[in-house]
């Protein structure tokens, strides 16, 4: 059930950043609040009618009801730590040491002899 949710979030998720990627940009980043022309058009028809917008609306409301429903089903699961952090360190002997071998002697060159 869980992997079947997460999936339905992922594939929301991506589908809202294409849709809002998509959608026309109006130009005036938030000059609804300011009063003026933005307050006349904020609720006409042609403002909520757009696909898009009804599309990134029901899109969100699914990417929120998801995110609840992950939150609430993986609230009680008890999982177990996999963290390489919360698991104790292994300890390992390091291996016998043995004493060095000496290290050959080279032979003493030959000298030649004068006859």
């Amino acid at each position: 059930m869980g992997s079947v949710l997460l999936v339905i979030h992922l594939i929301t998720a991506i589908f809202l950043v294409a849709v809002i990627l998509m959608q026309r940009s109006s130009g005036g980043a938030l000059n609804g609040l300011g009063g003026g022309s933005g307050a006349n058009s904020f609720l006409t028809a042609r403002g909520t009618g757009n696909l898009l917008t009804r599309a990134t609306a029901v899109l969100a409301t699914i990417f929120f009801i998801t995110s609840i429903s992950l939150c609430l089903y993986y609230k009680g699961a008890e999982h177990p730590s996999t963290s390489v952090l919360d698991a104790a360190p292994i300890t390992q002997q390091a291996p016998a040491q043995t004493a060095p071998a000496a290290p050959a002697v080279p032979a003493a060159p030959s000298v030649p002899t004068a006859k």
